[in-house]
């Protein structure tokens, strides 16, 4: 367990210590948990915010890209100002001015299959918000070897799933029993071909911080063995059930 809540976090958590659901052993455990997130784009941007505010105590942000203006539709952790700077950088720099109490590990390096296993080392949990297919495979592949539990979302266009992903335990499914065969990065229109609705990013995102919330202080029932799939233009909810596939 992390060490006692300060006069000023039992202030600033004083929200979350009233919900029995929380609590102070709730908060203790967010204060102590080390949460890594891939992406500081348009999901991992709103779920740093939420999880920075939560009071996670320490977050680990890699991405490789550089804030650009066509970013700031979406990616509400950054700001004008911030365009041409590292997007682990300016995310630093924004989660410093929400919550003093967190601490942060920056990667301004791309994941791949030769740093993988060591960036997630150590970690309670994972976020990730990557924007291709291969990225999304790397991270369950990595964190089902290791046996952290995994918050993974995508979005296209005005649609977004969300599922959270433990296939170590109960003989929960894996990544590759939702998605068993990855598909080519050119399979579908990028976001700059295609567009996105900067407000569905940020519900998923958003979605993606309350899961890891959830998960890390035991409160309520989570995505695991299910997919939350969001049509945002007609503003349609639907949750599918999946199993691990019988070998």
């Amino acid at each position: 367990m992390s060490k006692p809540l300060s006069s000023s976090e039992t202030e600033r958590y004083a929200r979350h210590l009233v919900l029995p659901e929380i609590g102070g052993a709730g908060q203790q455990r967010l204060k102590a948990a080390r949460v890594i997130v891939i992406g500081a784009g348009g999901l991992g941007a709103p779920a740093l915010q939420y999880l920075a505010a939560a009071g996670v105590g320490h977050l680990t942000i890699v991405d490789d890209d550089h804030v650009s203006l066509s970013n700031l539709q979406r990616q509400v952790i950054h700001n004008s100002e911030a365009v041409g700077r590292s997007k682990v950088e300016s995310a630093a720099e924004a989660i410093g001015k929400i919550n003093p109490h967190v601490d942060l590990t920056l990667h301004n390096e791309r994941l791949t299959a030769s740093n993988a296993a060591a960036l997630f080392d150590g970690h309670t949990l994972a976020l990730d918000g990557s924007d291709n297919f291969a990225t999304r495979y790397l991270v369950a592949d990595t964190c089902a070897a290791a046996q952290i539990p995994l918050v993974t979302a995508a979005v296209n266009r005005f649609d977004g799933s969300i599922t959270t992903l433990m296939p170590w335990l109960d003989d929960n499914p894996s990544y590759r029993d939702l998605f068993p065969n990855q598909p080519d990065d050119d399979l579908l229109p990028s976001c700059a071909e295609a567009g996105v609705m900067g407000a569905m990013t940020g519900l998923m995102g958003t979605l993606q911080a309350l899961e890891a919330i959830k998960q890390i202080t035991g409160a309520g029932s989570g995505l695991v063995g299910k997919l939350l799939m969001v049509d945002g233009l007609y503003l349609r909810f639907e949750t599918i059930s999946y199993k691990r596939k019988a070998t």
